[in-house]
C-alpha cells in the first residue's frame, strides 16, 4: 500500500508538470486548457496515453485511499480536550487530501474511458445554477473562500517550509534543492488557487457566472493584467516544480 501511495505522489507530479507545461504554452500565446483536465486530455492525445492514464488513475486513487485510512488510524499522543481536538484535525486533514486524490483518480479513468470534461464550462455551469438558488450566491462565497483559504494556506506551507515536516528530508544540497523546489512550488499553486477563490467572489458580486472559473479561468484572468504573460508563466514554472517536489515527495515522504 505504501508503494502504490508513492505512486499517487508520482503521478500528482506528472500532472502538476503537466499544467505548468500548458500555462507556459498559453502564456507564449498559444491555446490549451491551463487545468487538470486539459492536462489529462493532453496526455489521452499522446502515443500510449491511455495507459498513462489508467497508472495515474491507479496511483491518484491509491493515494486516495492511503489518506481515508491516515484520517481513520489518526492518533494523538496528548490525551485532553487538545489531543482530541488534534487528533480530529488531522482526520479532517487527511479526508480533504483523501478526497482531492480519489476525484483527481476518477477523472484520469474517466478521460481514459472517452470523456473528454471541461472543468471551465462545469465551474461555470454551476455557478450559474448556483446564482439562480436561493442561497446559492452566500455558497459560492463559502467555497470561493474555502479555496482562496487554501491558496493561502499553500502559501504559508511554502514561506515556512512547513512541508519538510511531513518528508524526511535528505542531508546537504540534494535537501536544499527539495526544499527549493517546495517553497516555489507550494507558493505559486497558492496564488493560483487564491486568484481562483477570487474569481468566483468576482462572480457572486457581479451576478455573472462567466467569471467565476477554475486553473484555467485563473489564467485567462492573469493574462489580462499589465504584464498577465510573465505572471501566467512564472506560474506555470511554478507549477513544474512543484510537480518536480511531488515526484522526489514520493521518495522522501513520511508514509
Amino acid at each position: 500500500m505504501r508503494v502504490l501511495a508513492r505512486s499517487g505522489y508520482v503521478a500528482n507530479g506528472v500532472l502538476h508538470i503537466l499544467i505548468g507545461i500548458i500555462a507556459l504554452v498559453i502564456a507564449n500565446g498559444g491555446r490549451g486548457e491551463g487545468d487538470q483536465s486539459g492536462a489529462l486530455k493532453a496526455l489521452a492525445s499522446a502515443p500510449f496515453g491511455f495507459v498513462a492514464l489508467w497508472v495515474l488513475a491507479v496511483g491518484l486513487g491509491a493515494l486516495g485511499v492511503w489518506f481515508v485510512f491516515d484520517g481513520i488510524l489518526s492518533s494523538d499522543v496528548r490525551g485532553g480536550v487538545d489531543g482530541a481536538t488534534r487528533k480530529w484535525g488531522r482526520r479532517v486533514a487527511a479526508w480533504g487530501k483523501s478526497l482531492v486524490f480519489l476525484v483527481l483518480g476518477v477523472l484520469a479513468a474517466a478521460v481514459a474511458l472517452g470523456a473528454r470534461p471541461n472543468s471551465e464550462h462545469a465551474a461555470e455551469s454551476a455557478s450559474r445554477i448556483a446564482l439562480s438558488t436561493p442561497g446559492g450566491a452566500a455558497l459560492l462565497i463559502v467555497v470561493g473562500a474555502a479555496i482562496a483559504g487554501g491558496g493561502v494556506a499553500f502559501v504559508v506551507m511554502g514561506v515556512r517550509r512547513s512541508f519538510r515536516t511531513q518528508m524526511s528530508m535528505p542531508s546537504g544540497p540534494a535537501g536544499t534543492a527539495v526544499a527549493a523546489l517546495g517553497v516555489i512550488g507550494f507558493v505559486c499553486k497558492g496564488l493560483a488557487l487564491g486568484l481562483v477563490g477570487v474569481l468566483l467572489a468576482i462572480a457572486v458580486f457581479t451576478s455573472d457566472a462567466k467569471n467565476a472559473g477554475g486553473l484555467d479561468g485563473a489564467a485567462t484572468a492573469a493574462l489580462a493584467l499589465p504584464g498577465g504573460s510573465w505572471i501566467v508563466g512564472v506560474v506555470g514554472v511554478g507549477f513544474m516544480a512543484y510537480g518536480a517536489f511531488c515526484l522526489l515527495r514520493a521518495r522522501f515522504a513520511r508514509l
